[in-house]
């Protein structure tokens, strides 16, 4: 299973280049770093998804000594690892440009990347390939640029839920934003693999 991590980065070891541009460019925009780090986050996992759709490389990897389960595990453990590793990485790019950011920052872009990973991994392997890839990234891309003001607006307007949420303690939100984000990648990883063992390539 490691193996398979690992060949997600040795396929995009020439767009890895383009890493640390990358996330330098939305730094020098003056992103907010949770937008940073979650724009950082998607990078490899979906990249992974995109090569994989347009080379088909789903047949080559049930040729291998895999299970399916394993390889859904890969995908699903990989991004996890690739997520710490883009934190790691984009808080050097962030100290070294003396850009601040907090643990905070950190905490929502990780439950936001779980959280989009969860709802767009099984839609890889419900519709054939072709321009999904595509679509997943619109989708984010959209979402990266409305979902704040969408969010502002129903704090603003959903005031029971708002003052619901700042009575609790901060432990008490982390710990419950950290099951819920855990909970629907879980499902999601369980529906994946279902789908996965039922599909013909």
């Amino acid at each position: 299973m490691f193996n398979l991590i690992r060949r997600d980065v040795i396929l995009q070891k020439r767009q890895l280049w383009i890493y640390l541009p990358f996330i330098s460019f939305f730094i020098i925009m003056d992103s907010h770093p949770a937008l940073i780090f979650l724009v950082a986050s998607v990078f490899i996992p979906f990249n992974s998804f995109a090569y994989d759709e347009k080379a088909q490389t789903n047949i080559l990897l049930n040729s291998l000594p895999y299970t399916r389960k394993e390889i859904i595990a890969s995908r699903y453990i990989g991004a996890i690892v690739y997520m710490i590793l883009a934190i790691v990485v984009t808080s050097l790019a962030l100290f070294v440009s003396n850009t601040l950011f907090s643990a905070t920052d950190i905490a929502i872009a990780s439950g936001l990347f779980l959280l989009f990973a969860a709802f767009t991994f099984p839609l890889f392997y419900i519709f054939k390939p072709g321009y999904i890839s595509y679509v997943v990234l619109i989708t984010f891309l959209l979402l990266a640029g409305i979902g704040p003001p969408i969010f502002i607006f129903l704090a603003e307007n959903l005031t029971a839920i708002t003052d619901f949420i700042s009575s609790l303690s901060f432990p008490v939100i982390y710990t419950g934003a950290t099951v819920i984000v855990l909970f629907f990648y879980a499902v999601s990883w369980g529906i994946t693999t279902v789908i996965y063992q039922r599909k013909a390539f």
